[in-house]
């Protein structure tokens, strides 16, 4: 997105965008809550029904990939509107369905069109100075978090009183709200690129080759997300297993101390507009690494075990989401009129290192039991630690491109500067 900030626009426009935000997220994560009694309405077992999240998360990832560098080719109002409205559409259409078919159909839909939260973060980082965008940036971010918090536990209470579609009638009804009231307050905005579709989608993969910053802050979030997904695939094997003895229910009750970080993160954007977004990476991977030690001693059980894993949590979601903060803002100082498919680059990433360390916690817990994930978040954590410190003491590899300060890489204006 090209910079149109204005101080009066933004007063009303962060807030709206902040709550368009928990809205879109909510529709991936509310299925979560309500599988269960989607597999008693729909007469199909719990693990068949548990596709229903698998599509939704698929169309997310796709939708990333496939819509979310159009914020840089459409005005931002239509574009916004139009994928609130097909979710909403998608939403209703999910409540309807006679059958499971249908509704992994609208499920794949709706993930899909749900990008808002993607979309959001690049229009935003346009429309503040560049000192405002670490804060903002953190208070979107607790938007995120806050709509993927409350939908779970909204969607699962509405579910047990009402049955399954009611989460997704509300959801509905939330969205096409949302997408009414963009569509007459969000202003008209020049996009910042004619280029075509097809070149668009090939931009994200030739941005991660051409510029150290974006390969770098993509990585730093794909191995401590790929951590985070590996404690929470792992954490939820312990508390049913013979240590602890807990049902879902328990893993949902630790997930609610990630509610604290809605008030942590805008404090990380404030610290990045301060200090700069390495120093506050820096402090992310320790605090991380600091986690993995905490949650080792979770295999006690017990009173102490327990508090072990929620202290453990909270230092690992509150490192992960500030991480996330000081990484976007770095990533959109890169180009005004590419925030879009720099931000394609990066999520796709982020969220390609969050699939494998599910993958890999799943797969660690098998063989050598909670103290094998916790180890494991602890090299992954090691591996983007070792990275940052290079790039902190300035080492660099033969190619690596040197940004000249005030340049935009993107119109030509000044050549890079290469370290042969």
């Amino acid at each position: 997105m090209t910079d149109h900030h204005t101080g009066q626009r933004t007063r009303w426009l962060i807030p709206l965008l902040v709550v368009a935000c928990g809205v879109a997220v909510g529709n991936v994560y509310f299925p979560q809550a309500v599988v269960p009694l989607a597999a008693t309405g729909l007469g199909v077992s719990p693990g068949t029904a548990a596709g229903v999240v698998t599509a939704t998360q698929f169309g997310y990832s796709a939708g990333i990939f496939l819509l979310v560098p159009l914020g840089d080719r459409l005005p931002p109002r239509p574009l916004l509107v139009t994928l609130l409205t097909v979710t909403g559409l998608g939403l209703a259409a999910a409540a309807a369905a006679p059958a499971l078919p249908a509704l992994l159909a609208a499920s794949v839909l709706v993930g899909a069109a749900t990008v808002v939260g993607p979309l959001a973060g690049p229009l935003a980082a346009g429309l503040v100075p560049a000192g405002r965008r670490g804060v903002v940036g953190g208070t979107l971010l607790s938007g995120s978090l806050a709509g993927m918090l409350l939908s779970r536990t909204a969607g699962g209470a509405l579910g047990d009183r009402l049955g399954w579609r009611a989460p997704y009638v509300l959801a509905a009804v939330l969205t096409l709200a949302v997408a009414l009231l963009l569509s007459r307050t969000l202003p008209r905005l020049t996009p910042p690129t004619r280029q075509s579709y097809p070149r668009l989608l090939a931009a994200p993969l030739r941005l991660l080759r051409t510029e150290p910053d974006l390969r770098r802050s993509a990585f730093y979030q794909a191995t401590v997300f790929a951590g985070f997904s590996a404690v929470w695939t792992g954490v939820a094997l312990l508390l049913a297993g013979p240590v602890y003895g807990l049902g879902a229910a328990a893993v949902g009750l630790l997930a609610l101390v990630n509610a604290v970080t809605m008030v942590v993160t805008p404090y990380a954007g404030r610290l990045v507009d301060r200090r700069g977004a390495d120093v506050v990476n820096l402090g992310c991977f320790l605090l991380v690494a600091a986690s993995a030690g905490v949650l080792a001693l979770g295999s006690l059980g017990g009173g102490p075990g327990l508090l072990c894993l929620v202290a453990g949590t909270l230092l690992l979601d509150v490192g992960m989401q500030s991480g996330m903060v000081a990484n976007q803002v770095r990533i959109y100082a890169l180009g005004a009129d590419v925030r879009s498919r720099l931000n394609t680059a990066y999520m796709t990433c982020a969220y390609l290192g969050g699939s494998l360390g599910s993958w890999l916690g799943a797969r660690a817990y098998a063989g050598w039991g909670w103290p094998g994930v916790c180890a494991l978040t602890a090299v992954l954590t090691a591996l983007g630690l070792v990275r940052h410190l290079r790039a902190r003491t300035g080492i660099r590899t033969p190619g690596t491109r040197i940004r000249t300060p005030g340049r935009n890489p993107y119109d030509g204006s000044r050549p890079d500067v290469t370290v042969r």
